[in-house]
Parts: C-alpha cells; sequence; structure tokens
C-alpha cells in the first residue's frame, strides 16, 4: 500500500494536468471525441488492450496479469452536465454551457493514474483489470450501452467485481471516504402525466372541463401516497418538477401536463410507486371526466453495494486514508448513478471520496452539479491509488 502511495503521488502533476485539460474541455452525453482523444493519449505506451464504442466514445482497456486470476473492473464516468460555469478558477470550462460540475474529469484522470500503477505492477497480478471509461453517465444510460457491447467480459471472461468511486465537492471532507454495504444510491425514474379536458372561458367553467384543478389535485395527492403508503424505512421521493398548463388567466386549457422525478431505495418500493403513482392519476383524472395519459419512465435503478465487495473496499480504504477518515453513509444517496446497472450483474462496491478545497467547509460549500463547484484535484493521487489498491487488494485474495 505504502509504495502504491507514493507511485501515485509522483504522478499526481500529472494527473492534476489531465483533469485540467479535461476540465477546459468538457463534453456532454456520449459522444465525447476530445475527452476520448485525451484519454487514449495519457494511455499511449502502456501494456494495455484497448477498445474503443461503437455506439458511443467509451474506451475499454484491458491489463493483462502476470498470474491467473478472476478479472476485476474499474469504472470512470467521463461526461460533464450542461451547466455555465461560473467558478473563477483560471482552468474554468472553455466550452460555453457546458461544465465538468460533477467531478467526473477527476474520475477519468484517476483512472489513467490507476491504469498507470497497475501497468508498472502487471508481473504481480492475478488475474486481469477491466478499465471502463464510460461516457452517458448523466441521463443518457452510458454504463447499459458499455454493458452491451460486453465490457463485463472485455477480458474474456466475466468480470469478478465492479468499483468505483465519486468525488464530492462538499458535504464529505477532503480526503474522506464514505460508502455503506446494501443501498446506496436511489433508483431514479420519470412520472410523465398530462390530463386532457375542454377549454372554455375562465369565466364560465362549468362549461368546460377544467384539468387544471385535477393535475393540481394529483401533485398534491402524490405527496399523500408517499406518506400513507410506503414505509419510512424503505422511502420513496415524489418531486415534481415541471407544469404546464394554459398561456393567459382567463382561458381555461385543453390540458395541463405534469413530470416528476420519482427515487426509491428498493427493487420492491420501485414496482410499488409506479403502480400505485399510475392508479393514483389515472383514479383522479376519471373522477374528474378527464382523459389521461400518464407513463412512468425507468430511468437508473437502485445502486446496491454488494455486502463482501463493499466490506472489502472498506478495509483496503482504511488503510490508505486511515480508520478516522472512512466513514459509513447512514442512509442512501437520494441522487442516482448509472453504475447500479452494472451491479444488476456483478458483486460491485461504490465509495464517495471528499474533494472539497481544504479551505472550504463541507457543509457551505456548493455541492456538485452547481455552477460554482469546486473540486480539490490534489486529492487524484489518494483517487488513483484507491483504485489501483482496489484491483491490487482483490488480486491478493485470489
Amino acid at each position: 500500500m505504502t509504495s502504491l502511495t507514493d507511485a501515485a503521488a509522483a504522478i499526481r502533476s500529472d494527473l492534476v494536468a489531465l483533469r485540467r485539460a479535461l476540465h477546459q474541455e468538457p463534453e456532454i452525453g456520449l459522444d465525447l471525441p476530445l475527452t476520448r482523444a485525451k484519454v487514449l493519449e495519457a494511455l499511449d505506451g502502456l501494456p494495455l488492450e484497448i477498445t474503443l464504442g461503437r455506439k458511443l466514445s467509451s474506451v475499454v482497456a484491458v491489463l493483462r496479469g502476470g498470474h491467473p486470476g478472476p478479472a476485476v473492473l474499474l469504472r470512470a464516468d467521463m461526461d460533464a452536465l450542461p451547466v455555465q460555469e461560473t467558478s473563477g478558477v483560471p482552468y474554468a470550462s472553455r466550452i460555453p454551457g457546458a461544465m465538468h460540475a460533477c467531478g467526473h474529469d477527476l474520475h477519468t484522470a484517476a483512472l489513467v493514474g490507476a491504469a498507470r500503477l497497475l501497468a508498472e505492477r502487471r508481473d504481480e497480478l492475478a488475474g486481469d483489470v477491466v478499465f471502463m471509461f464510460q461516457p452517458g453517465e448523466e441521463g443518457c444510460g452510458g454504463a447499459q450501452l458499455m454493458i452491451d457491447e460486453g465490457v463485463l467480459d472485455a477480458s474474456g471472461e466475466r468480470v469478478a467485481a465492479a468499483y468505483a468511486l465519486h468525488v464530492g465537492a462538499a458535504l464529505l471532507p477532503h480526503g474522506w471516504v464514505a460508502t455503506r454495504p446494501g443501498p446506496v444510491m436511489a433508483a431514479a425514474d420519470v412520472l410523465a402525466v398530462t390530463m386532457r379536458g375542454r377549454g372554455g372561458h375562465g369565466s364560465m367553467p362549468h362549461t368546460a372541463l377544467d384539468p387544471v384543478p385535477a393535475a393540481c389535485e394529483a401533485v398534491t395527492a402524490l405527496q399523500t401516497m408517499v406518506t400513507r403508503r410506503f414505509d419510512a424505512f424503505d422511502p420513496v421521493v415524489v418531486t415534481v418538477g415541471s407544469f404546464h398548463a394554459g398561456a393567459t388567466d382567463n382561458v381555461i386549457p385543453d390540458q395541463a401536463e405534469f413530470a416528476a422525478t420519482v427515487r426509491s431505495f428498493s427493487r420492491e418500493s420501485r414496482e410499488r410507486v409506479r403502480e400505485e403513482s399510475l392508479r393514483l392519476v389515472r383514479g383522479i383524472a376519471a373522477a374528474h371526466g378527464l382523459e389521461v395519459d400518464a407513463e412512468f419512465r425507468e430511468g437508473y435503478p437502485v445502486t446496491v453495494n454488494d455486502p463482501a465487495e463493499t466490506a472489502f473496499a472498506v478495509s483496503v480504504a482504511r488503510q490508505l486514508v486511515g480508520d478516522e477518515r472512512c466513514v459509513e453513509l447512514p442512509h442512501a444517496i437520494t441522487g442516482s448513478e448509472d453504475f447500479g446497472m452494472l451491479g444488476e450483474h456483478v458483486p460491485s462496491a461504490y465509495l464517495m471520496l471528499g474533494a472539497c478545497p481544504p479551505d472550504l467547509d463541507p457543509f457551505t460549500a456548493a455541492y456538485n452539479h452547481s455552477p460554482v463547484a469546486t473540486f480539490d484535484d490534489s486529492i487524484l493521487d489518494v483517487a488513483a491509488a484507491l483504485l489501483a489498491s482496489l484491483a491490487t487488494g482483490r488480486s491478493d485474495m485470489r
């Protein structure tokens, strides 16, 4: 562990330079040509078998270990967000309307660092390491596309385990690691509803069939449904973030529509909230004599940490950052991640790593997705060493 830590510290400046180059040219979605070119350049010369994605700008690199053993997967997401950066850092985004506001540039640089560290130790490895550089995490389902293209079997056999980390600009102090066994991040789905009535004059609502009150009733009823139909210890979050109806004050519109994000933390609650929410909005529409189009669009599943892999990952993190800086999350995070798609196929562990600048209070600093979020990239050697240590530690267990 000490040698990995020292080796990671020796390449920190290279990783910081890569991260800042990525930060200045963020790309959104599944097509990331500039990002992929930077990653390929950073990996050039390493003893890796590289495969490029067909439907997305992914990079899969396989390092063959010097001894037989099962393969493991290390993943980094590479895409940015449609956010206009106002952080003021000297290496701020040069691309209008795009920003690495979630730290994926750090993830990418850290995984390059892990590849460099492990390539130097390939003769000691028992089994192969698959490095998964993934586009399209921010809502595009890039993980599933890479699964479809064979990332889990890239070494020639199904990987035995998958690991990933996510940096945080706030909430977690710099250099601290947090995770938990079981559900660690929520499923994220969308409830989209359009209620259709009959428009008319606002002064004579009895001559029309007004969809607005019914849609408003459905919005509030969804909140009651959450508190009365679901266990508080297996919670569901339904937040209506979009509501549209009409164009002026004295005209009753033909339709009213709203959309909600739906978060859940178990497969059972996810299925139940689908059934209950659709039944509720359809029932309210029927009670008001309205037609309704209601759709529950599945997004990302619950990210579930395998207990054994999580215990192993925590033991590795404790050796690296110290017992006092490795904590268990008291509950799952309501954010969502498509890493959970990997966890549906192989045992996995997902870790949070504090990257809040040391001069900021992590409890008041801007969090991920903020246009002013800042991440301390001096954490990159820790992130690279942690990823590499997960692979070498798993190798030692075989």
